[in-house]
């Protein structure tokens, strides 16, 4: 080798290494790009409503958090009462699609109080019927004013007059416990979860044939996609007296199977399936101002870590049937207010 192939070569070094750097240099900053990309999409998805300014100090009191065992915890540990709701929601062509109905309204289809004990390894997932009758307090309306009280009315009556706020007012109202966050999802973000998650598996201990929700399952375990699990939340009609009741129970079971689902799905191993689900939770997602972040959602999560399946117990608020409707119903007395006392 000469001297002069050797220069030429030396000379190639500095430009290949500064070609090599330079490619590194544009791909790190096109990942960061997407990275800010992707975090600013999901937080912009979140919808929320300031529950707390709307309702003021007519609430339930907090209860006093235990102190933490160690200062430096740098999650939070205190119990948590979160109001759950699915809505029916008719806004855009997917929800219509899987049974939204019309393109005006609302109402809370689903309705459950998640009480998460201190310490934040245990739950409890209460059921409040939505065809139960009770007493619906006045409400603060977004645009000025306010609802009139309602007695006798439906629980899920307080969504359609009043949205967010007027849920969560009527559910502390009966209930005397002060919710500290509110979670909705509607019809086309649970399908979504599910699919990101891959379906979820579900066992029903006997047939379901369900005109309305479209849904025709044998007695047995089956694997849901998305689109099946939205109906099998909805079913009623095809199980049991055809009563909400029946229905809750499905939604109980759904519940346990998802917690199941998540846990056995390491989605920290796929980037691309972590997106999907969490593009799909918070696409369809309104929350309180509290949780109205992807900083805030994901400390929730991280603070829930501990908590699996197995320790959730869900119930449904004890009721039964109204002396004036025998189609509808009304909380239980002692039972109801002894069940939400221990969730004080």
């Amino acid at each position: 080798m000469t001297g002069d192939d050797e220069d030429r070569r030396a000379g190639r070094r500095p430009r290949i290494l500064k070609a090599v750097g330079l490619a590194l240099a544009g791909t790190l900053v096109l990942g960061c790009a997407a990275a800010g990309w992707a975090y600013w999409h999901l937080n912009s998805n979140i919808k929320s409503v300031d529950i707390n300014s709307a309702l003021g100090d007519d609430r339930p009191a907090k209860p006093t958090p235990t102190p933490s065992a160690s200062q430096e915890t740098p999650l939070p540990t205190e119990a948590l009462n979160i109001l759950v709701l699915g809505s029916d929601s008719r806004s855009g062509k997917e929800n219509q699609a899987l049974g939204g109905g019309s393109s005006t309204g609302a109402r809370s289809d689903t309705a459950m109080v998640v009480h998460i004990d201190a310490g934040r390894t245990t739950a409890t997932v209460v059921s409040i019927p939505r065809d139960t009758l009770v007493t619906r307090p006045s409400c603060p309306l977004e645009g000025g004013g306010s609802t009139s009280a309602a007695y006798g009315a439906m629980f899920n009556s307080a969504y359609s007059v009043g949205g967010p706020v007027c849920a969560v007012k009527t559910v502390e109202s009966i209930t005397n416990v002060r919710m500290d966050h509110y979670v909705e999802i509607d019809f086309s973000g649970f399908a979504k979860l599910v699919d990101a998650l891959g379906g979820v598996t579900v066992t029903t201990d006997e047939d379901i044939d369900d005109d309305d929700s479209h849904l025709a399952l044998k007695a047995g375990t089956h694997h849901l996609n998305g689109k099946q699990a939205l109906a099998f939340a909805r079913t009623r009609h095809g199980i049991g007296d055809g009563s909400d009741l029946g229905r809750i129970g499905l939604q109980q079971k759904l519940v346990k199977a998802l917690l199941e689902q998540i846990s056995s799905t390491n989605l920290l191993t796929s980037p691309t399936q972590l997106y999907s689900v969490a593009d799909a939770v918070t696409g369809s997602l309104t929350t309180d101002t509290g949780l109205d972040s992807l900083t805030e959602l994901m400390s929730l999560g991280e603070s829930l870590k501990g908590l699996s399946s197995d320790e959730v117990k869900t119930v449904t608020m004890p009721v039964v049937t109204a002396p004036s409707d025998p189609n509808r119903v009304v909380a239980e007395e002692p039972a109801a207010s002894e069940l939400w006392e221990s969730l004080r």
